[in-house]
């Protein structure tokens, strides 16, 4: 049966894949792309996908969806992959909610304690309202990532 998506790539193309896989720059996802786009180049080596796919220790199905990217998406897309339009897991605080926590953090702690911890400012802020519920893992990572 013939390939309904034929890899032709162009001179820089084929010369930004080559530094890709020589330097090992990028992921490692990236470079096996790369890798996988050189052997399909038609103009190039032409691998047949199961050659390419026991090559590269992946499925044939992945030869095919970067051989699709390609053609249907472009050389960017196909390299690097397409981003999340949404993260996997949506954030728990907003930024309102965030500055409420870090004023929070920045005040004193309730008497009979010495300083703010993780499980203590959750419960703070679950009693004060602030959000339904949250873990003392996301209020870490939230101050955290506002500390840096």
């Amino acid at each position: 049966m013939p390939k309904k998506y034929i890899v032709r790539l162009t001179a820089e193309e084929r010369s930004i894949l080559t530094t890709t896989v020589r330097k090992l720059s990028g992921t490692r996802q990236k470079v096996r792309r790369a890798r996988v786009l050189l052997k399909a180049d038609a103009d190039g080596p032409g691998w047949t996908d199961l050659r390419i796919a026991e090559a590269f220790d992946c499925r044939v199905k992945t030869v095919e969806n970067i051989r699709r990217r390609l053609v249907g998406d472009g050389f960017e897309q196909a390299l690097n992959g397409k981003k999340r339009a949404q993260p996997a897991v949506a954030k728990k605080l907003d930024g309102t909610q965030e500055a409420q926590v870090i004023a929070l953090r920045l005040g004193d702690p309730p008497v009979g304690f010495g300083r703010w911890s993780p499980r203590l400012l959750a419960r703070e802020v679950v009693a004060l309202e602030v959000v339904e519920s949250i873990s003392p893992e996301a209020l870490r990572t939230t101050l955290k990532k506002k500390a840096a």
